[in-house]
């Protein structure tokens, strides 16, 4: 490669040199029409540098918003956007908090969100597209249903691997932890979890979807000490917004059960 004290008109000397500085906005054939470009419209030294940098800044904040997504899981399983939410479908729903939640607000001002219903009424839908917008915003983000995280925690071997994954839970600018109370844990679970929340508490925004009313986490984690103080961290500087009504994945089950039974009776 071409020494510092040197200049280059090479163009492939020219990428390595731009590869080694992390400059990736030009590579692959993006050089050549770069240049080209700058040649075509007889741009100034100052304004091809300044075309440059914002070349590469808009690079860097593409791949930014890649990482950010990729690592908050949300478009693992079944992400879908809102625009896609049958607003009519639930008994109950506060759309306008809803839909300022949506915002992310809530997210840059570290405050928590509650969103308590039955099954299939499209609360983690709605978990998923705040954290999509605040990663949209610039911030960092981590989906985990509340039964993964649990295990995670209870598996570490050490004190020293537990701090470890307790900083990874604490780290996202926005946690969701999802479907709490869908299942029953022992005391060392919700100490466990509390730990995550302490260490979030008045920080960072937490998520939680939960089928379950705050007064009856007690047949969530049974015989609990820390349920209190847990439950108190999540309710402070938090939204809580209850959603009612049917099943909505249990409509949609029923109603591809019709179309199949239709298609065979018109055979």
């Amino acid at each position: 490669m071409t020494s510092p004290n040197s200049m280059t008109t090479n163009r492939e000397e020219l990428a390595l040199l731009l590869k080694a500085l992390g400059m990736r906005s030009l590579e692959g054939g993006d050089l050549d029409g770069f240049l080209s470009e700058a040649k075509r419209n007889k741009w100034s030294p100052e304004e091809l540098v300044s075309h440059l940098a914002h070349r590469e800044l808009v690079e860097r904040e593409r791949r930014s918003l890649d990482w950010r997504l990729k690592d908050s899981r949300i478009l693992q399983k079944d992400f879908k956007p809102m625009a896609d939410f049958d607003w009519g479908w639930p008994d109950k729903i506060d759309r306008p908090v809803i839909e300022a939640l949506l915002a992310a607000d809530c997210v840059e001002r570290g405050d928590n969100v509650v969103l308590i219903g039955s099954h299939g009424l499209g609360k983690s839908m709605i978990a998923k597209n705040i954290l999509h917008r605040a990663i949209h915003k610039g911030h960092t983000a981590l989906f985990v249903e509340a039964a993964e995280l649990l295990v995670d925690l209870g598996s570490q071997d050490s004190s020293r691997s537990l701090e470890k994954r307790i900083k990874h839970y604490a780290k996202p600018k926005a946690l969701c932890i999802d479907e709490v109370g869908y299942l029953s844990y022992d005391q060392r679970s919700a100490d466990l979890l509390f730990q995550v929340v302490s260490r979030r508490y008045e920080k960072k925004s937490i998520i939680v979807t939960t089928n379950r009313a705050f007064n009856d986490w007690d047949t969530v984690f049974p015989g609990a000490t820390s349920v209190v103080s847990l439950v108190d961290r999540l309710i402070h500087h938090s939204e809580i917004t209850l959603i009612e009504g049917e099943s909505y994945r249990k409509y949609e089950a029923e109603q591809r059960k019709k179309t199949r039974i239709n298609k065979r009776n018109k055979k």
